[in-house]
């Protein structure tokens, strides 16, 4: 059962109104810090967060241009090091010393960036179906649909429209759950229609993404300066952004991680799934201890 949830609101360095919701009491044992991927936002994680222990509390963010955050009038602004500064700017408006982060796909790649901008503050970090190298045929996947999202008409419109996309990495996800995923991820307007939950404006950071030798020198420092925190790996089984080499790789390069591979879905897992919160749920008693 989803946990009541208080809305956050608090502005960043530049001055945007960004927003976040916490679930769960402030006076926990542990904060978790939930950053989504890119065409998503904080609802992202209500089904993970109903499925997991309710004593922690969980800090679930809309970045920049996406759900209920300020759309940003500079396109250039929409970047995981600018997120990054968003999340330490959220984390001194609450006060919140120390968190343990998940983040799928560009969420994890800002958990990357604030493992280096602020170590200090992560106790653990989940990467969900994400790492140093990503593969080019997901790229070109999600670019064929990130930002192109025509209005629709219902809430069955837009469950159909999220299922074009997405049921590729959910073959199995039952007909209810698309109309459930559908109002996660689309919001109703004034005049009827349906649209994505974001900035279109979004989808052009994926032309910045140049997947070769010099990113995947970049982003493997990146990595291997998080080696003193605690990692998850949970990697969809069939996904196109993180190979299994990759995966392995990750495991073999960080002194402390765990990897878990969810079948049968593709990216990126949407962290309810049994082998998804069996892990989270160890992982996060563990980092419990240290908060």
């Amino acid at each position: 059962m989803l946990p009541d949830g208080t809305d956050i609101s608090w502005e960043s360095a530049d001055g945007l109104r960004l927003y976040a919701k916490s679930y769960g009491p402030q006076d926990a044992p542990l904060t978790v810090l939930c950053i989504h991927g890119l065409t998503r936002n904080h609802k992202d994680f209500e089904p993970m967060i109903a499925a997991l222990p309710q004593h922690y509390r969980y800090i679930s963010v809309d970045v920049r241009g996406r759900g209920q955050s300020t759309y940003d009038p500079n396109p250039d602004n929409y970047a995981p090091p600018v997120y990054a500064k968003d999340m330490i700017a959220l984390l001194d408006h609450l006060g919140v010393s120390k968190v343990a982060t998940i983040g799928t796909s560009m969420g994890g790649l800002i958990s990357l960036i604030l493992a280096r901008q602020a170590p200090e503050r992560l106790i653990g970090v989940t990467l969900n179906d994400v790492g140093p190298e990503v593969d080019k045929a997901g790229i070109a996947r999600i670019a064929t649909y990130a930002g192109k999202a025509r209005p629709v008409t219902s809430w069955e419109t837009a469950a159909d429209a999220v299922k074009a996309t997405q049921g590729v990495a959910f073959p199995d996800l039952p007909a209810e759950r698309w109309l459930d995923f559908a109002r996660r991820t689309y919001r109703e307007l004034p005049t009827g229609e349906f649209i994505a939950d974001y900035d279109p404006n979004i989808a052009a950071s994926l032309g910045k993404v140049k997947p070769g030798r010099l990113m995947s020198f970049v982003m493997w420092r990146l990595f291997g300066a998080m080696k003193k925190i605690p990692l998850l790996i949970i990697r969809g089984g069939t996904s196109d952004i993180l190979a299994a080499s990759t995966a392995d790789r990750m495991v073999r390069r960080h002194p402390d991680a765990r990897l878990v591979t969810v079948p049968q879905v593709g990216h990126a897992p949407l962290l309810d799934e049994p082998e998804a919160i069996a892990a989270l749920t160890e992982f996060l008693r563990r980092l419990e201890t240290k908060a």
